[in-house]
């Protein structure tokens, strides 16, 4: 079964007259578009902010079921899950889908490329990959303008948090990602440069990848003043396993009550929000260096 879309291509392009705009995803694959999508299927929560972010909520036709922001995205169609089915997909018709590195299947990848539908794969290691992101899918879909001024935006109240945390004390942080196994995050993701940025010091930044796991035992010899739980409805830390943390008295963190919770919708998407999840953690990591009128504009 083979699918093509008028004006929007995949491969070396076939008409000499057309000369295609070229976009490269993570994966280092090359997508040639003659004109912007009108019919995208997002396939993460962080890439449906980021559409509608750059509004164009009107040409999203299906988003997952975690999509819960921006509110409006809840009435767009929902996929099938994290692995939706080839043939719901091409139900859509859609001219484009976006996908996460590390959500999209391969088996699904190459199917979608069989068929002949347009993918563009999405990774954010950095910091500065999440508004990368922001400015190269306004520009897939013609609004470079949009996407500029949000990245610019968001780099400058990055700008502004570093300023304000770069001459304190670090304190340790422990960041916890999940509980059984314990895991947190390294200098391979983009948390641990938003726990830099707002002023704190990883205690696994020693680490060799982006998400490792640690014993306790480690844990209790590094000894953080902070830990951090990602905390949501649908994704997050459970009260009762935070609690279990306070079993362990002699850490710094459970002596002077440091144990932080920021909302994980806004630190673990990599999405327009992300600067204001990095605002909370600098605010709960530096509480006297941030006013309230800091905390209120928004991009």
């Amino acid at each position: 079964m083979t699918r093509r879309q008028q004006g929007i291509l995949t491969g070396m392009p076939f008409m000499a007259h057309i000369t295609p705009r070229t976009f490269v995803d993570s994966l280092g694959r090359k997508l040639f578009l003659a004109k912007a999508p009108g019919r995208v299927v997002s396939m993460a929560p962080n890439v449906t902010e980021i559409l509608f972010a750059l509004g164009l909520e009107e040409k999203v036709v299906a988003v997952t079921p975690f999509c819960d922001y921006p509110p409006e995205a809840q009435n767009k169609t929902r996929l099938g899950g994290s692995n939706p089915s080839i043939e719901q997909i091409l139900a859509l018709k859609p001219d484009l889908v976006l996908a996460p590195q590390d959500m999209i299947q391969a088996d699904l990848l190459q199917h979608l490329d069989r068929v002949k539908v347009p993918i563009f794969v999405l990774q954010a290691a950095q910091l500065e990959d999440v508004v990368v992101q922001i400015q190269t899918i306004a520009r897939i879909f013609d609004r470079s303008k949009a996407g500029d001024e949000l990245a610019a935006t968001i780099r400058q109240r990055i700008a502004a948090v570093k300023e304000r945390t770069q001459a304190l004390t670090r304190p340790r942080v422990l960041y916890v990602l999940n509980t059984d196994p314990l895991q947190t995050v390294g200098p391979g993701s983009f948390i641990h440069q938003l726990i830099e940025a707002a002023g704190g010091a990883n205690i696994a930044a020693d680490t060799s990848t982006a998400y490792p796991r640690f014993a306790l035992e480690e844990v209790l010899a590094r000894d953080p003043e902070l830990i951090v739980f990602p905390v949501g409805t649908a994704e997050g830390i459970p009260e009762e396993e935070q609690q279990q943390w306070r079993r362990w008295s002699s850490l710094s963190a459970v002596k002077h009550n440091r144990l932080v919770h920021v909302p994980s919708v806004l630190v673990d998407r990599p999405g327009p929000r992300i600067v204001e999840g990095l605002e909370l953690l600098a605010k709960a990591l530096h509480p006297n260096a941030f006013s309230e009128e800091s905390q209120e504009k928004k991009p």
